[in-house]
């Protein structure tokens, strides 16, 4: 018969491909797990994992039961969850993942309001690319995420957050750096200096760009969005960037200008994506408040 310890250890073999390092993450001895592993195999009559001296590789219907596993897992802990927020809906642990363009930005705006308003949630912020952030989601290792695009899943709920602005970043020495608004148009694609491929703020960039300037000949970097901006104010290009990325003292920085788009409507929507089955939809709401009542008021909250 199977349970959900037995649905633990699989996907815990599944994420580290070794039966040692799924043992001590699962607090049993490897020969326990491993035994359990075949008993379940046996009670399925398939093999879910090809094993060497070497290496442990799934095998396909291993894959597709590790994706049903995970599923099940995961709506055990929330029943879990559940039961606990009974007694208190407005603590324990959260786990918040935010893409790299939104994280560095909006977290000094946001973490002392939640420790404070939250005072029994324990907040964990993890950062990365959209796609991956998304799998995490889906998988139960993360709570919500704060996205700039729509998600994909069709598990997935969205809260929106705010609208926020792109703002063009120019050297000061270049020749529209008087203006005090910029035409896209204006710019030449060999001067666009982009993020690398998985950032979303790169496609936005490319969706807002390509009409007006192309993109064929911009300049991709695997790096920063502060390091683009280093970039602009060598002189090397111009760039992109969202209200919250504008950095403090840029006012004052003569090697680099920081100008509005002309028409004003060139942005992206932040949302906040949660699974569609995650039980604790009052530190979601919380957690949007808190966000919505601490940007910039330039930028405004909620739908257009």
């Amino acid at each position: 018969m199977m349970n959900i310890r037995d649905m633990k250890y699989l996907v815990a073999v599944a994420d580290e491909m070794h039966f040692g390092r799924a043992a001590l993450k699962c607090h049993v001895s490897q020969p326990a797990l491993s035994g359990q592993i075949r008993k379940l195999e046996d009670h399925l009559g398939v093999v879910l994992f090809e094993r060497t001296n070497r290496k442990v590789q799934i095998t396909d219907i291993g894959e597709q039961i590790v994706d049903q596993a995970r599923k099940l897992v995961t709506i055990s802990e929330e029943i879990v969850t559940t039961a606990q927020l009974a007694r208190d809906p407005l603590s324990g642990p959260f786990r918040l993942g935010m893409i790299a363009t939104i994280g560095p930005y909006l977290s000094p705006l946001i973490l002392t309001a939640i420790r404070k308003q939250l005072p029994k949630v324990q907040l964990s912020l993890i950062e990365g690319m959209t796609h991956e952030l998304e799998r995490r989601l889906v998988q139960g290792q993360l709570d919500a995420i704060v996205l700039a695009t729509i998600p994909r899943e069709a598990q997935l709920q969205e809260l929106i957050l705010y609208q926020e602005p792109f703002w063009v970043a120019l050297p000061g020495i270049h020749p529209l750096a008087n203006r005090d608004a910029i035409d896209l148009t204006e710019l030449h694609s060999a001067e666009l200096l982009l993020l690398a491929d998985g950032h979303c703020f790169r496609d936005q960039m490319i969706e807002a760009c390509n009409a007006a300037a192309g993109t064929a000949g911009a300049n991709t970097r695997e790096t920063s969005l502060e390091t683009l901006l280093a970039l602009v104010a060598a002189g090397d290009g111009v760039t992109l960037l969202p209200e919250l990325a504008i950095p403090g003292n840029s006012a004052n920085n003569p090697a680099m200008v920081i100008r509005p788009e002309v028409t004003g409507k060139v942005g992206r929507t932040v949302r906040l994506v949660s699974r569609a089955s995650f039980p604790r939809k009052s530190i979601l709401q919380q957690i949007a408040q808190i966000i919505q009542a601490h940007i910039p008021k330039t930028i405004a909250a909620g739908e257009e």
